[in-house]
This record gives C-alpha cells, structure tokens and sequence, in this order.
C-alpha cells in the first residue's frame, strides 16, 4: 500500500541537523550565537554554501532564523536543500527506531522517495 506525504519541516533534532550536514557535505553545525545582518540568533548553526550568514535552528521552538537579503546573501535553493536532507535523515532516523527499513531513490526532479518497509520487510 502506497501512501503520500507533504511534510512541513521543524528542524527539531540535533542528530538529524548533524546527518543532514554530513550528507550534504556541509561543515558540522555548532551551538551557539551569531550575529545576523541587523540581529543575532541564538542555536544550532548551519553554514550554507554561499551565503553571507549562516541558518540558525532553534531545536526548541523548530524554526529558522536566516537572513539571506532576498537571495542577495545566500541562495535559497540552498536552505531547501538542507531542509530536504534533514527531513529525510529525520525520517531514516524515526523508521529505524521503530524497526523499520528504509530505500531511498532520487528523482529526476531534485525530490527524493522515500520508501518505509514496516517491520523490515523489504
């Protein structure tokens, strides 16, 4: 049985925010503040290639804080990307646990399917 899944993101968990960096070849996020353009932002820090500032996750709260001036500062193509990792690699993490198996293919599109084996079973 086949089901789709439209996911609004939270970056909640820390693992998850490290595999997603790994697997994008990002360096590893730290903790800590950060001085934004006008501001400062305080939580797991993620340095996207080409940008000006770095995205900062509040693991509490799930939300970003960025300052990308529109695209100026940083491609938002690269924040998606990240968010796109982390949601598979929050996924893979979650299946898991509960021991499941998961595949993984991309399409052609840039999206990627996943695929949850329940208990396993391929």
């Amino acid at each position: 049985m086949s089901h789709i899944v439209e996911i609004k993101t939270e970056v909640r968990d820390e693992t998850a925010i490290s595999a997603a960096c790994q697997r994008l070849k990002l360096d590893a996020p730290t903790q800590g503040t950060v001085k934004l353009f006008s501001d400062s932002a305080t939580g797991v820090i993620v340095k996207l290639p080409g940008w000006r500032y770095p995205a900062v996750f509040d693991t509490q709260s799930g939300q970003a804080r960025f300052d990308n001036f529109e695209g100026r500062w940083g491609e938002q193509g690269q924040l998606d990307r990240f968010l796109q990792g982390y949601a598979v690699e929050r996924t893979k993490i979650e299946a898991r646990k509960k021991g499941h198996t998961v595949t993984e293919q991309s399409q052609a599109d840039g999206s990627i399917k996943l695929t949850v084996s329940v208990g396993g079973a391929a």
